[in-house]
């Protein structure tokens, strides 16, 4: 029988536990309340496997030619973030964080390890979660929407209601959890639910 590495996950025995900040939200909710303590979830899950990190380790390189890092998911997931909130959904006009025309892939090629880059990404993607936060919880329903016109967030090109970006959002963030999963794994060793 192989041997079990339940000691490496980030939880002791490998299952949910009082400490574990994703456990014991809203049961029962109605829609809203649900996608939002979902996406919650997958916040929390992003800084629980960045969590003790120095800054080379935040910008190590999975395998290459890819430029994917720990660092560079924070960086994407702010710009995400910022995209899908402040100007799809409030339709503010504001500048992206870290990609441009020139270099579409700021996100993770900028990722480089200095601590002051991996202190502005989190200062970065954490103003948008509260923005984002705030947004949704003064929407008067799910049902609101942002004009989608370049088809950027998958609507085919047309208006999107809060609902589908909210699944939108969680859907993201799940496909990256997978990615950090597997970075943290490559760096220490830790694994985890």
């Amino acid at each position: 029988m192989g041997t079990t590495r339940r000691a490496d996950m980030f939880t002791a025995d490998g299952k949910p536990s009082d400490d574990d900040p994703r456990e014991h939200g809203p049961r029962l909710g109605d829609e809203r309340t649900t996608l939002v303590d979902a996406l919650r979830r997958q916040r929390l899950t992003l800084e629980i496997k960045c969590a003790g990190l120095d800054a080379e380790q935040m910008a190590r390189r999975s395998v290459e030619p890819s430029t994917m890092s720990l660092l560079g998911i924070v960086r994407h997931l702010a710009e995400m973030e910022r995209a899908t909130f402040r100007k799809l959904m409030s339709g503010q006009d504001v500048p992206r964080l870290f990609c441009s025309d020139i270099d579409r892939d700021g996100d993770f090629d900028g990722a480089v390890p200095d601590p002051q880059v991996v202190a502005e990404a989190w200062d970065a993607w954490r103003a948008e979660v509260d923005f984002a936060t705030r947004f949704v919880a003064a929407a008067p329903s799910l049902d609101i929407t942002g004009d989608d016109p370049w088809n950027q967030h998958g609507s085919g090109g047309g208006p999107m209601s809060l609902r589908e970006v909210l699944v939108g959002s969680i859907e993201e963030y799940a496909r990256h959890m997978g990615h950090v999963d597997l970075l943290r794994e490559r760096i220490d060793g830790r694994m985890g639910q």
